[in-house]
């Protein structure tokens, strides 16, 4: 269960990331 909470954070980080700085995507 813990590597599906850190695998939703990781997700989660990575599109807030993308939506953030679209230019680097």
């Amino acid at each position: 269960m813990l590597i599906l909470f850190i695998i939703s954070i990781a997700v989660f980080a990575y599109m807030a990331y993308v939506l953030i700085k679209p230019e680097k995507f």
